[in-house]
């Protein structure tokens, strides 16, 4: 295959009545119906002017809109720009100045923030097979050049999140997709009778590759969700879903949701395998949760620059490794000095990758590109890791979150998975703030169900038995809802700004 549309018509040639996906609404559509929303949604866009090259952002949640939509700018070498409705009219405004985009498509249908957005930019109704969008003026732009090489040629512009909220296009080929897509079925051994639950939006690498693409690659089905909810999440597992990739929010959350129903177990005969990605695990965490689902969970490392995956698990139910596995196949993983160090410390440096996941690079923006492409071909990620005896890798947090008090290294998820073992806490985020004279400060922000629930005493006393005392936070706040990106993604960058009152004043008491 060259292009990323070209595994959906395989798959709409071969089954063209398998199940591809079932809307939020409930709507299944055939492959055969999915493809003939895809030759809608292609001709609606010539309708506008796009050519090859042109840059078409599509901003929604998951839909058959924006499903289509992305096929359809495949098969007009044109790159998408998944963007997620949700975002600030300025945050996407920015985006669509950068990348200088020819045209926008909102998926009306299915969300009241892409009617809000359409609206603002003044864009024409268009219904189809694909249901109901919005597309604006084709604006004048500088098409891109197109390559019959699928290494060469972007299928998408992905801007990240960031851990410093300076978004980065990303630019994503469609021989990076068409690898990871592969490499995700392969790993999860999907197959035609599956159906995969796709909450994980496609505006991330995470839905985008891991879950829509690795599902249509081999005819497998899909259940959308435009917006996640511990309910629905309940209702599809208790319906057939048999796959359910996720980071620990959402977990963390169906757990709650089903505790409040007077249940400790989910019953759901069907599902057969459980990720977890975007966050570190911790040994508590997964007891937890294999007992709860019944099934193994698997971890996974990845990141938008290397089209999501990079390792994964795929160990036995009962497994207490919380590492993220095993490079995949037909990549490469190595642990080199960090910035700043001259040697490994405790086996700890950068984590480097080298293989056809790997991003094209930033667009325009060479010089980012340069800080993180070798010549040799392998990408820094700026991740912190180390290899265990057996050969799976462990992350232990990002360069620039690294924590030093005292002279010693601090990393934040460790701090974390002791937080998170308590039995209160839903989910936990650590960082480092500097103090006078160049020493950090270990902060933590833990979410609860209930601010009643625990108090700062009890959780020092948790803390005990767990960490040196070095690593202990010098604050917390507890809260109910920690700033968090679409996928679940905690905003590291966000929380001292969020609760700069809570932690003003916290210094005017004793540190827990």
């Amino acid at each position: 295959m060259n292009r990323i549309h070209e595994m959906l018509q395989v798959s709409s040639q071969i089954t063209p009545q398998s199940l591809a996906l079932i809307d939020p609404n409930g709507r299944p559509l055939t492959y055969h119906e999915l493809m003939q929303a895809v030759d809608q949604a292609q001709a609606a866009l010539v309708r506008f002017d796009v050519r090859a090259g042109d840059r078409v952002m599509i901003i929604g949640e998951n839909s058959v809109e924006m499903i289509a939509f992305l096929f359809a700018c495949s098969r007009l070498d044109a790159w998408a720009i998944p963007s997620n409705a949700r975002m600030s009219a300025l945050e996407l405004d920015r985006i669509a100045k950068h990348a200088a985009v020819r045209t926008i498509v909102t998926t009306d249908g299915v969300s009241l923030n892409a009617v809000q957005h359409a609206a603002r930019l003044g864009a024409n109704p268009a219904t189809g097979g694909f249901g109901s969008v919005s597309i604006s003026d084709a604006r004048p732009c500088e098409v891109e050049p197109t390559s019959p090489s699928a290494a060469e040629q972007v299928a998408v512009l992905m801007y990240t999140t960031g851990t410093t909220g300076d978004p980065k296009g990303v630019m994503i080929t469609h021989a990076n997709l068409l690898f990871a897509a592969n490499a995700s079925a392969t790993v999860r051994s999907l197959k035609v009778e599956d159906l995969v639950y796709c909450a994980l939006p496609f505006s991330h690498i995470f839905g985008l590759a891991s879950a829509l693409l690795a599902s249509l690659s081999v005819g497998a089905g899909l259940q959308l969700q435009t917006r996640f909810t511990a309910e629905s999440l309940y209702e599809a597992l208790k319906s057939g879903v048999t796959v359910l990739p996720a980071v620990p929010q959402m977990h963390a959350l169906l757990m709650e949701f089903v505790r409040e129903k007077g249940l400790d177990k989910l019953k759901a005969p069907q599902l057969r395998y459980v990720s977890s990605g975007a966050a570190p695990l911790d040994p508590a965490w997964k007891r937890r949760a294999e007992a709860f689902y019944g099934v193994a969970v698997q971890n996974g490392y990845g990141m938008t620059e290397t089209t999501a995956g990079i390792s994964t698990t795929s160990f036995e139910i009962g497994n207490p490794n919380i590492s993220t596995g095993k490079p995949l196949d037909g990549t490469e993983a190595k642990v080199v000095s960090a910035p700043d160090q001259d040697d490994l410390q405790e086996g700890v440096g950068e984590i480097l990758v080298r293989g056809p996941h790997v991003m094209k690079g930033y667009y325009k923006n060479p010089a980012e590109t340069a800080k993180v492409h070798r010549a040799d071909g392998f990408l820094h990620t700026g991740d912190l890791g180390r290899f265990d005896e057996d050969g799976n890798l462990e992350v232990v947090g990002r360069c620039k979150e690294l924590i030093i008090s005292g002279g010693f290294n601090i990393y934040p998820p460790e701090v974390e998975a002791a937080l998170n073992d308590h039995p209160a806490i839903i989910q936990a985020a650590v960082v480092g703030r500097k103090l006078e004279g160049g020493n950090e400060e270990v902060l933590a922000f833990a979410q609860v169900a209930d601010l009643e629930s625990i108090s700062k005493f009890a959780l020092k006393e948790h803390l005990m038995s767990r960490l040196a005392p070095y690593k202990h936070p010098a604050q917390i706040v507890f809260t109910m809802a920690l700033p968090a990106a679409s996928t679940g993604k905690i905003l590291k960058h966000k929380l001292i700004e969020t609760f700069q009152d809570d932690l003003e004043s916290e210094c005017t008491k004793q540190p827990v």
